[in-house]
């Protein structure tokens, strides 16, 4: 199946799409139209598998070009357009995009290498979908590159139609108004649309985010199913006008992408009591389809992500790291055979530890690479920040280490609380509950953290702040 063909089958004058950025209501015919128009035109001048690149807020129009470039079978690769146009070359060079399609605003500071055109609103022409052969590359979804080059992520168009459709068995969007607030070039907003589109259901997409757009949409359009990254929930709770804003038409938030602490389990439910929250948990080289409910109906142990879904195995290797394999999994990472993160017997090493319980139920404990040695002892900051949640006036914090003459490095945190709650009421708060080499040694409060474009914390940014902060003290 063509990934580009999703929602072909539903109701034509259904509404598939609320676009924001331009005002428009996309419906499913519209679509197919759209998308048919694009993969004629670009059949017109270039091969199947031809490297299609695009640069732009969140669209109705994004969408539907995105899918005429699948339909066409060629390989569509979104580009995250709030990075430097130095980069954004860079990343069209990597992938050997051959054309871009992009906004207006953007179209002048894209290289003139490349033609660029505008993403289509409109179409007239038919096409006939190509059938793409068995793993043929759909997608290619760069990295962020915070530890180093973006990486081409490569995915076929069997790996993404698995998802839609084991997340449609799972649960329908057919019913749902769905808001689509995270960015279009990431794995999360993107699979996000092509389960409403499999559901043959509605979303509302926003150009960008923001707390107040965001609330605006929900009250607005009635949305029943939300979802968001931790810190964009976080941001959208601690806005004035959510006591103001009519949110009960929602019943359902998702929260993935990061991990989730039980304080904004609690807050959530505060804001939205009759909507259930549901927490996912994937990557963009394995998929958004992981965990799910356990199959003798066991309740969801607080904190756990699930049980594996049916079609996914996974296990823990020696240093408690998960590994999946999954009909999900990435072919690979463009133009890079020596990054390989897979085992000899095909499983994603995902560089995530957790705990499995005696139920099966998996739990996140941290990064890998996050997890830093203080005194001889490893340290997970995630570890530390669950201690940390358990206090009431901790809205979320983020634990990372500093250079320390005597251990190596050591522990500190930045938090945002509510209430009073002090630096030495939250570091015996942690020795209260865990062994002392994890508590951390300083305690900075925040009103905010740093996010990324893909709006989860910014932990290198909060790492150089404490560095400063520790240099300032020891030469004040």
């Amino acid at each position: 199946m063509n990934l580009g063909t999703l929602g072909e089958k539903t109701e034509p004058s259904k509404t598939a799409f609320v676009s924001l950025a331009d005002g428009i209501h996309y419906t499913y015919a519209d679509l197919q139209r759209i998308s048919d128009m694009v993969a004629a035109d670009l059949a017109d001048e270039f091969e199947k598998g031809t490297k299609i690149a695009l640069v732009g807020v969140n669209s109705g129009a994004y969408v539907a070009t995105l899918l005429g470039v699948m339909k066409a079978g060629m390989v569509a690769v979104p580009v995250n357009p709030k990075l430097p146009p130095l980069r954004i070359s860079d990343i069209l060079a990597d992938s050997g995009a051959q054309q871009v399609f992009a906004d207006g605003e953007l179209k002048a500071s894209l290289s003139k290498t490349l033609p660029v055109n505008a993403f289509y609103t409109s179409g007239n022409r038919s096409f006939e979908t190509v059938v793409p052969d068995d793993g043929q590359p759909a997608l290619i979804l760069y990295t962020s590159g915070s530890t180093g080059k973006p990486k081409g992520v490569v995915l076929s168009h069997q790996s993404h139609v698995w998802t839609a459709l084991a997340r449609v068995e799972t649960l329908s969007l057919q019913d749902e108004v769905t808001l689509i607030a995270a960015p279009l070039f990431h794995m999360q907003a993107l699979a996000l649309a092509f389960w409403v589109l499999a559901s043959g259901g509605t979303a509302v997409i926003l150009p960008r985010f923001s707390t107040a757009s965001y609330l605006d949409a929900i009250e607005t359009y009635r949305c029943t199913f939300i979802t968001a990254v931790p810190p964009m929930i976080e941001a959208i709770l601690r806005d004035d006008g959510i006591h103001l804003a009519d949110l009960s038409s929602v019943r359902l938030v998702r929260l993935g992408s990061a991990p989730v602490l039980p304080g904004l389990y609690q807050r959530i439910a505060v804001i939205l009591p009759y909507a259930a929250i549901l927490v996912g948990y994937g990557t963009t080289e394995s998929g958004p389809v992981t965990f799910g409910a356990h199959p003798d109906g066991v309740p969801l142990p607080s904190l756990s992500y699930g049980y594996p879904h049916p079609e996914v195995d996974v296990r823990l290797n020696a240093d408690s790291v998960l590994e999946i394999r999954s009909p999900a999994l990435m072919n690979g990472y463009h133009k890079r055979p020596e990054l390989s993160p897979f085992t000899e017997d095909g499983y994603y090493v995902t560089g995530d530890v957790f705990r499995r319980d005696d139920k099966g139920f998996y739990a996140f404990v941290g990064r890998a690479d996050d997890m830093f040695v203080s005194g001889g002892e490893n340290i997970y900051p995630g570890e530390v920040e669950t201690l940390l949640a358990t206090h009431p006036d901790v809205v979320n914090s983020c634990v990372v280490p500093v250079d320390d003459e005597i251990k190596g490095t050591k522990p500190v945190a930045f938090v945002i609380r509510h209430g009073s709650v002090t630096e030495e009421k939250l570091r015996q708060h942690i020795l209260d509950r865990a062994a002392p080499h994890i508590h951390p040694r300083r305690v900075w409060f925040l009103d905010s953290f740093p996010v990324t474009d893909t709006n989860k914390i910014d932990r290198r940014k909060l790492m150089a702040e404490a560095e400063k902060r520790v240099r300032e003290k020891e030469h004040a």
